[in-house]
C-alpha cells in the first residue's frame, strides 16, 4: 500500500521549474552542460518542457542558490521568509529570496532576486505548529474528525501556509484553522481535486512485497543503506511492519526473500528500512528504467525549493518534476504524518518507497504516495502538471533516526 494522494486545483501562481540538480553540491563546483546525462536531459523536456538550450542558465542559477541559500537565512535572520529557484516567463530562471523587512542585508545578497513579503519564516511555522499541535493531540474516536482536511503546508511563493481540503470541504478546513488558534492571516485555503488515499507499497526503484491477507502488498526499494556491518535499504514506513519479510518483486508471487522490515515508523513519520538477506548486495545506484541506465548515488544534500527531483518506481518507473512545497503535513485513514515534501512528480500505486534523488546523484527521500484522480484508480500522470501532488519522505531524518549510512558510488 501507499501513503496520500491529494492534488490542488490549478490556480495562478509562479511556473517554478528548475532542471534536476546538476552541480557538485557537497564541494559548490558546477558541472559543464554538455556532461550531463543525456536520458536524464530527455527526462526533463519530456517532464517539464524545459529544453538543452535552457540549462547553462539553469545550472548558474543553481550555483547561486548553493552558494546563497544559507547565507541568505543568516543574513536576513527573524526577516528571512524562504527562498526558491523559480523560472521566469521568458523560460529563464532566477533566485528568490523573501524577507519580511528591508534593509543593507537584503540588498547584500548579489545575484538573488530579493522579494519583501508581510510574513517572516518563523511566523509562517507558528502556524504550521499550531495545526500540528492539534492533529496530533486529537484521540481516535473522541476528538472532531478531519473531515476533508488534507494537508497544509509553508509555501513561500504566496508568504502563506495552505491548508488544502477535499472538494466541499471548506467548513472543515475552516474549522480545523479556527480550532488550532492558529494565526488566520497567514492562511490560505486550496481545494484539491481529489481526497487523501493509500497507495500500494513502493520500494526503491525495483519492486518488492509481502503477503496481505489472501493478496500481497507492493511498494519500490529505496536508497542503499548499511548499519554496522549489515547491509539494507530505506523505504517508506507503510511499506511494511517490523519483522515482517519481503520478496523481491515477481509476477505473480515470487517467494525470493529479499530481507526483513528491521524498523518501520508510520504515521507520524513514514520512514522504514529493510536488512537485505546475504544474498543480495546493495549498490549506490537508482534505476531509469531504460536500457539498464542507472542515476549514480552520491550523496544526500537537500535541493532547494524549485529544484527538479526524479523519482523511481517500479509501477511508473522514472518520472521527474519540481519540489513545490517542504515540511507538509497529511492526513490519512492511519494518523498525520509530518515532514513531507510535496513535488509535482507523476506517481502512481505501488512506487511507495522508492528512492527521490537530484540529476546530480544527490539522494532527496523515499516516496510516500500522491493524488489519484476521480478518473484513475492508479496514478495520477493522466493530470495537467500543474495539479499533480506526490509526497516524499525526506532521507536525511531516516537515516538520523535509525542510525543508518548512505551507500554511495
Amino acid at each position: 500500500m501507499s501513503l496520500f494522494q491529494s492534488a490542488p486545483r490549478a490556480r495562478r501562481r509562479s511556473l517554478v521549474l528548475a532542471l534536476a540538480s546538476v552541480a557538485s553540491l557537497a564541494s559548490g563546483a558546477v558541472f559543464a552542460a554538455d556532461s550531463i546525462d543525456p536520458r536524464l536531459q530527455q527526462a526533463m523536456q519530456r517532464d517539464l518542457g524545459i529544453s538543452a538550450r535552457q540549462l547553462p542558465q539553469y545550472l548558474k542559477t543553481e550555483s547561486l542558490s548553493l552558494r546563497q541559500g544559507a547565507s541568505a537565512k543568516r543574513a536576513l535572520g527573524s526577516t528571512f521568509a524562504g527562498s526558491w529557484i523559480e523560472r521566469k516567463a521568458d523560460g529563464s530562471f532566477k533566485f528568490v529570496v523573501a524577507s519580511s523587512g528591508t534593509g543593507k542585508a537584503a540588498r547584500s545578497l548579489g545575484g538573488a532576486e530579493v522579494r519583501t513579503v508581510r510574513h517572516s519564516l518563523s511566523r509562517l511555522e507558528s502556524t504550521i505548529a499550531a495545526l500540528r499541535r492539534l492533529a496530533l493531540s486529537r484521540v481516535a474516536g473522541i476528538s472532531k474528525p478531519l473531515g476533508g482536511v488534507n494537508s497544509w503546508y509553508i509555501d513561500p511563493l504566496t508568504n502563506s501556509v495552505v491548508v488544502s481540503h477535499a472538494p466541499g470541504a471548506d467548513a472543515d478546513a475552516v474549522d480545523f484553522v479556527a480550532s488550532s488558534g492558529a494565526d488566520a492571516a497567514t492562511v490560505r485555503f486550496e481545494t484539491d481535486v481529489g481526497s487523501p488515499q493509500t497507495f500500494d507499497l513502493v520500494r526503491g526503484g525495483i519492486g518488492y512485497h509481502w503477503p496481505l491477507g489472501e493478496g500481497r502488498g507492493v511498494c519500490s526499494v529505496g536508497f542503499p543503506v548499511t548499519k554496522g556491518e549489515v547491509k539494507g535499504f530505506a523505504t517508506a514506513g507503510h511499506c511494511g511492519s517490523v519483522a515482517r519479510m519481503v520478496y523481491i518483486d515477481a509476477f505473480p508471487n515470487s517467494r525470493t526473500v529479499l530481507g526483513v522490515v528491521m524498523a518501520s515508523d508510520f504515521p507520524g513519520t513514514d520512514m522504514a528500512w529493510v536488512a537485505l538477506d546475504d544474498k543480495h548486495l546493495p549498490v549506490g545506484q537508482v534505476t531509469q528504467w531504460a536500457n539498464d541506465s542507472t542515476v549514480a548515488v552520491k550523496g544526500s544534500v537537500e535541493a532547494e525549493m524549485g529544484a527538479v527531483v526524479c523519482r523511481s518506481g517500479h509501477v511508473t518507473f522514472y518520472k521527474c518534476g519540481i519540489i513545490r512545497a517542504k515540511n507538509v503535513d497529511l492526513t490519512s485513514i492511519a494518523g498525520v504524518v509530518t515532514g513531507l515534501t510535496l513535488t509535482n512528480a507523476c506517481s502512481g500505486r505501488g512506487d511507495s518507497g522508492g528512492p527521490v534523488i537530484t540529476g546530480a546523484g544527490q539522494a532527496q527521500g523515499v516516496s510516500a504516495g500522491g493524488t489519484l484522480p476521480t478518473t484513475s484508480t492508479m496514478d495520477n500522470c493522466s493530470l495537467p502538471v500543474e495539479q499533480r501532488r506526490s509526497y516524499f519522505q525526506p532521507l536525511n531524518p531516516l537515516l538520523r533516526k535509525y542510525g543508518l549510512k548512505l551507500i554511495t558510488s
